[in-house]
């Protein structure tokens, strides 16, 4: 099985947004890449926290 798997996909002003999920400790990363750029950073919530929320195995993702 796969370490990480991609939860969110989306074009956004020529460049594309994805959130990956890590399987084994559950933080969800984005990553921008495109518009001349890219790069990878934890996803943070409404509080600043980073996202750590553990997928099911059975989700299909």
């Amino acid at each position: 099985m796969k370490r990480f798997v991609l939860k969110e996909k989306q074009h956004l002003d020529g460049g594309i947004l994805k959130i990956v999920v890590d399987r084994e400790t559950g933080v969800h990363y984005l990553i921008g890449s495109g518009m001349g750029l890219s790069g990878m950073t934890p996803l943070l919530d409404q509080n600043g926290d980073v996202v750590i929320k553990k997928i099911k195995e059975t989700s299909g993702l």
